[in-house]
């Protein structure tokens, strides 16, 4: 069945759970929002952001060298106990975002973290081309909004769609787990290593 992006958000400020999380316990239980409601309290989803507030202080440096040695991430990923660091969950979460980066090559956490030079200096850069292919002034915001959001999609690790489940971004991804474990879990700061390339850290 088709679920409207309106019920989707509705679902998304009620439960605070990500996006195709609440796409999925809407078609699981048919479009109904309480029924969606319970399907993600039942599953421990909903209970995910309002962890986003308790201190992570515990963690690991998570490393990762892909085949053939020529390609590394370093990653800090914070939990809040040393028990929950250690767990198979916890380290198995940090193999796939460190998989993730290496893939993928974003350069920020989150949208909040990206230089704001560079922003500047891109939206301007997607006005000119709007504006320059003859599009009508109206809709050129509307382009640029379009093509910044793309941006973040690639740039920005939690905006990413997850490599191994494309129905999914990171963010819900750190979701689940944080819902699975029971604890707040945040990405701290990673770097990646190329032969050949500079390297900055996030």
């Amino acid at each position: 069945m088709k679920i409207s992006a309106k019920t989707v958000k509705d679902l998304r400020e009620r439960t605070g759970a990500g996006m195709m999380d609440c796409k999925k316990a809407l078609v699981k239980s048919d479009g109904d929002l309480d029924k969606a409601v319970d399907f993600l309290r039942k599953s421990g989803i909903a209970k995910a952001e309002k962890k986003g507030s308790r201190t992570a202080s515990e963690g690991i440096i998570y490393s990762y060298i892909h085949h053939g040695d020529k390609l590394g991430v370093l990653l800090e990923l914070n939990c809040e106990t040393d028990f929950v660091a250690k767990t198979e969950g916890f380290n198995g979460l940090a193999n796939n975002l460190a998989m993730q980066i290496a893939a993928t090559n974003p350069i920020s956490i989150d949208r909040d973290s990206i230089d704001k030079n560079f922003l500047k200096r891109e939206e301007s850069i997607f006005k000119e081309q709007a504006l320059s292919s003859g599009k009508p002034e109206n809709v050129v915001d509307k382009i640029v909004k379009g093509k910044l959001e793309k941006l973040y999609s690639e740039i920005c690790l939690l905006d990413q769609l997850y490599i191994k489940d494309t129905d999914k971004k990171i963010s819900d991804l750190l979701n689940e787990a944080i819902a699975t474990l029971g604890e707040n879990i945040v990405i701290t700061r990673f770097i990646r290593f190329a032969v050949g390339e500079n390297t900055s850290p996030s």
